[in-house]
Formats: C-alpha cells, sequence, structure tokens
C-alpha cells in the first residue's frame, strides 16, 4: 500500500477519517492524499480554466487552501507525507476520477449514514463511491477507530468470485493483526443447512493461509440483518464485506447490501470490489 485519499469537507466525519488513515499511514509508511471537492457554479467556469478572474471562485479556492493547510498541521499527521488537493467536480465523480488518476489503493471516507425518503432519493456520495470504487473503501462512522488488534468481521457467500477481493481483505487484515471472524449468512430466502454452509466456507478458506480465525454460521431474516447482529453479538470493531458494484436499474431492483450497510452500520464498515 503506498496511497491512502481521504475525501474531506472539513467535517468531524471527515476528521475521524483523517485519524485512521493516519494510523494506517503509519503502520504502512504510505502517503496521504487529502482531497476537497468544489462544486462550482457553471458560469464561473472560465475563471478555473483561467480564461476569466471571477473573485469568488479565487476566493472559494483560496480559502480550501487555507483550510488545507491548517488539516495537515494537526498533530496526529506529524511525519506523515501529504499531499493537498482541490478539484473542482461533483463529489462522488470527482473522488472516482482521482483515484484513477493517482493510482489510490485504499479509500477512507466518514460518513453520518442516511435514512428514509433521502436514502431512497439520493443516496450518499460515500454510498456512491462504494458502489463504483475498484479498489476498497473504508467508512469512518461516528467516531475514531482504534486500530489495536481489532476484532474484524468478514462477510460473504463464499463463493469462487470473491477469491481475489478475500485476498485483499486478508492483506489488510494483516496490517493490523487482526482476529478475523468469517461470517456465512442464512435467510430463508437463502436458506443452507448447517452441513452445507460448513462445506462451502472450509472448502473456500482451504486455499489460503489464515491465522487467528474463526468461522461461524448466522441465521437471521436478511442478509443485512444478519451481518449487524451478529457484529454486535461477537462486539466486532469492523465489519468488511464485498460489493459488485452494480449500477442502474440492476442496483435499483436488487439493492446493494454494502451499501446499506454504510448507511445503517454504527461500525466502520470496509469494502472490497468483487
Amino acid at each position: 500500500m503506498k496511497r491512502i485519499l481521504v475525501p474531506t469537507d472539513f467535517s468531524t466525519h471527515a476528521e475521524n477519517a483523517l485519524k485512521v488513515a493516519a494510523k494506517i499511514a503509519k503502520k504502512q509508511n504510505c502517503e496521504i492524499l487529502l482531497l476537497h471537492m468544489l462544486e462550482i457554479p457553471t458560469q464561473m467556469n472560465d475563471a478555473i480554466t483561467g480564461t476569466a478572474g471571477i473573485p469568488e471562485v479565487m476566493l472559494f479556492i483560496r480559502k480550501a487552501n487555507e483550510t488545507l493547510d491548517n488539516e495537515t498541521q494537526k498533530s496526529f499527521l506529524k511525519d506523515i507525507p501529504i499531499t493537498k488537493h482541490v478539484q473542482f467536480e461533483k463529489a462522488s465523480e470527482g473522488i472516482l476520477s482521482f483515484i484513477k488518476k493517482y493510482e489510490i489503493d485504499l479509500i477512507v471516507m466518514g460518513s453520518h449514514g442516511i435514512s428514509g425518503l433521502e436514502e431512497l432519493l439520493m443516496g450518499s456520495n460515500t454510498e456512491k463511491v462504494v458502489r463504483q470504487s475498484k479498489v476498497p473503501v473504508l467508512v469512518i462512522k461516528n467516531k475514531d477507530f482504534e486500530f489495536n488488534n481489532p476484532h474484524f468481521v468478514f462477510a460473504s457467500d463464499f463463493t469462487n468470485e470473491i477469491k481475489a477481493p478475500f485476498s485483499k481483505m486478508l492483506e489488510f487484515a494483516s496490517i493490523f493483526d487482526a482476529q478475523l471472524s468469517l461470517v456465512m449468512i442464512c435467510t430463508p430466502n437463502s436458506f443452507k443447512t448447517t452441513r452445507t454452509a460448513k462445506k462451502i466456507l472450509n472448502d473456500f478458506i482451504a486455499e489460503f493461509e489464515l491465522k487467528n480465525h474463526s468461522v461461524h454460521f448466522y441465521n437471521d431474516t436478511n442478509i443485512e440483518k444478519g451481518i449487524i447482529n451478529f457484529a454486535n453479538d461477537v462486539n466486532a470493531d469492523l465489519i468488511g464485506l464485498c460489493t459488485h458494484g452494480r449500477t442502474g436499474l440492476s442496483h435499483f431492483f436488487t439493492g446493494s447490501i454494502s451499501e446499506d450497510l454504510v448507511n445503517h452500520a454504527s461500525r466502520p464498515v470496509i469494502t472490497f470490489k468483487i
């Protein structure tokens, strides 16, 4: 891991994400790229390209850079290489284009979660990034998170298609010497006998070298509730899972467990793209 992207809107949630990114950066000796998105009105675009000098835009740029400067002076960022970026684009689209341009290895984002009509109509920027990012996305919720031998719950159906993201998850878990709980959620719509579930999971993990892990099977009314309830039962520090990144009508009709968890779980969530 070489580069961690932390998008910031200078909120408390974004600062919590930055604190976590700092801990990862120190362990991995990597760089943090701190990104602030400015959504400039269309009529001001000429100023951005240098063909006109609109004072309001210049003020926005100066204030954003000043605030980024203040962010980088915080004590928890001492001795970490940091580069500051201001980008003019809608937040989620800008973040996704940024990770391609700068070859980002991990995104750490803050989120307060959304629900109800707001969730149905628009979702959150964090949710959109989780859906479409090709690199792992770590979403930090209400407070700073201590990475000191964390209890890491990874939920999956353990099919062949998740072998590549599973390897990435193991690399992430090894950074912090995490206690790993692998869980398969069984629901009325995806019922498996205990014998069948054990065989699927044990056959899957036989191909990997695992340390400090346990396997579990958990019954619940749906997968999202099962993951959240299991994480609560074992007092997990972090939840991990894979995402297909569906878009359009497919996403509308099938939904996304990873996005639901990002919105509704109180614990940090990390997603790995299939």
